[in-house]
């Protein structure tokens, strides 16, 4: 007789780089929790300090003598923590690294004004109005375009993006960690893809600049160095990531189960059309975002002379020059890029998503009074419980690795030992490009990175004929694949933060599984275009930049 039992699905064959993937997770999750791992780390560089400070560890610093930082006798030595010197400043800088930790604060801020429009409602109902319905690749590879497009407005893609993206994911019935995998990918491993020139872009050109003086005192590297390259790595980054996302990192991930979740992050609303309270909430809301970029344009906007041609300039009451505000612009120099708009974006996050999240609440009848948005505030406040104790732990371990200069050894005796190969083709950048994303799992700071490294590397390879913008991308390339899978990165436990409170059980494993197949997507793709754009096809990564040096 035949077996009326409902027969169990037979579970998809996995191939090896699932398996591979499965291992990774498996090797990842035996780790400590996050809290008690920055515990560990922070007491082992205690010890590692002492035992390389007594063996007189050190190496000869690449920065010019006379250079901010630079030992008078030009090595950079490892400094032990464990004598007396070392553990006073231990104990005098324990609250001062927690409170200085620059991530915290930033986030703190941000979340202050998060949490008023998602109380108010308005990212429910601005999510549901954009996604639902929507193709379901096209929601994936606009996410991971978002997260790339985000870095021009700094850490606007950590803070609000990344959780955006796993709420967008949920309310279509998708896992929540695929998509905030996705926005994660875009915003940190696309971090060196762009359209527009970000708060990063002068920072490194500055660096870069000073390491190519060393061999030419007269030559300059322009903000817009990588331009051409940014723009174009950002269409490369966007297919490479989405793809992954859709093929590989969501069916690994399976079908979502919200048992394992933080109950109050579950909305089913999210899944429902919008009323008409919440339409006339989100016309409101869009007034307010009108209303807060004509701000922002006036503090950028200076004088304005008018031409003496001008025809409205004949009569006496019209002046020739329309007055500006140009406040937040640099006072010296009057530059945008290097100014308090950008260095002072978080504030803008504050001011914008309170002034949105508050103006869809009142007409929508979610929000009425000053007390409802002081709630708002502390509730967002209360749910970064987690994420604060973690930081408290994480930032010792990275002031104490920058106390020691372990991270610095660690950088030059490996940008050392890629002179020491002797390579001088173009097939040097791979190489150049897998140390620099190597060095970035101990250095995750990019300009941190590169003020350290950029000394050896533009130099040497500026002796061997390339220039200099050419070095500078080669290692962003490197910086920004590896950004997804290091704790070292900033604001790496702030996603680990977000990501368990869809899944409560989440490891560092997990996390760093999730995200290794776009960082060797990346790795891979971006090294291979690089190489075509530059060598290849003899592209300009920049305007005006040439690909080697002196021009040819």
């Amino acid at each position: 007789m035949a077996d009326s039992q409902p027969q169990t699905p037979e579970a998809p064959k996995r191939n090896a780089f699932t398996r591979f993937l499965d291992g990774v997770e498996w090797l990842g999750n035996l780790l400590p929790h996050p809290v008690t791992l920055f515990a560990l780390l922070a007491a082992g560089i205690v010890l590692l300090s002492g035992v390389f400070g007594w063996l007189g560890v050190a190496v000869e610093d690449p920065r010019p003598a006379g250079s901010r930082g630079v030992a008078e006798d030009g090595m950079i030595r490892a400094v032990s923590l464990m004598n007396g010197d070392g553990v006073r400043r231990i104990f005098t800088s324990l609250t001062e690294n927690f409170t200085s930790f620059a991530p915290l604060g930033v986030v703190l801020v941000a979340m202050l004004g998060v949490g008023v429009a998602e109380k108010s409602g308005l990212l429910s109902a601005a999510v549901r109005a954009m996604v639902l319905g929507a193709p379901r690749h096209v929601v994936t590879v606009a996410v991971v375009f978002a997260g790339i497009v985000s870095n021009t407005a700094s850490e606007v893609g950590y803070v609000v993006l990344i959780p955006l993206a796993g709420a967008i994911f949920y309310a279509l019935g998708r896992h929540p960690l695929a998509g905030m995998a996705a926005a994660f990918a875009g915003v940190s491993g696309g971090y060196s893809a762009n359209l527009l020139i970000g708060t990063v872009d002068p920072l490194l050109a500055g660096i870069t600049e000073e390491a190519a003086q060393l061999v030419d005192p007269a030559y300059t590297v322009n903000a817009t160095a990588n331009w051409f390259f940014m723009i174009a790595s950002t269409f490369l980054i966007t297919i490479v990531g989405s793809l992954v996302s859709i093929f590989v990192v969501e069916p690994k991930l399976g079908v979502y189960n919200p048992e394992r979740a933080d109950p109050t992050i579950l909305n089913k609303s999210m899944m429902e059309a919008l009323a008409e309270p919440e339409k006339k909430g989100l016309a409101a809301a869009g007034l307010a975002f009108l209303a807060v970029l004509a701000v922002m344009a006036y503090t950028l906007l200076p004088d304005i002379r008018f031409p003496a041609w001008t025809p409205l300039l004949s009569g006496a009451s019209v002046p020739e020059v329309l007055p500006g505000w140009g406040v937040l612009r640099d006072p010296n120099t009057g530059s945008v890029m290097r100014s308090p708009f950008f260095s002072g974006f978080v504030v803008w996050i504050l001011i914008f998503f309170i002034a949105v999240g508050y103006a869809y609440g009142r007409v929508a009848g979610t929000m009425k009074t000053d007390r409802d948005i002081i709630d708002a505030m502390a509730a967002a406040l209360a749910s970064l419980g987690l994420y604060i104790v973690l930081v408290f732990f994480a930032a010792q371990f990275v002031a104490f690795f920058g106390w020691t200069n372990l991270g610095a050894i660690t950088a030059v005796t490996g940008a050392s030992f890629l002179q020491e190969t002797g390579m001088t083709g173009p097939a040097l950048f791979f190489f150049f490009i897998l140390m620099c994303a190597v060095i970035n799992l101990s250095l995750g700071s990019a300009s941190a990175q590169w003020a350290v490294t950029a000394p050896i590397f533009v130099p040497m390879l500026m002796l061997i004929g390339y220039s200099p913008e050419v070095i500078q991308a080669a290692y962003r390339i490197g910086d920004s694949s590896t950004n997804i899978i290091t704790p070292m990165m900033s604001y790496f436990g702030l996603i680990l933060a977000w990501a368990t409170r869809y899944d409560k059980n989440l490891g560092v494993g997990t996390l760093i599984a999730m995200m290794l197949p776009y960082s060797i997507f990346f790795m891979l793709t971006w090294s291979g275009f690089f190489f075509t754009w530059a060598f290849v096809l003899d592209l300009p990564v920049g305007p005006g930049a040439p690909t080697f040096y002196p021009a040819q």
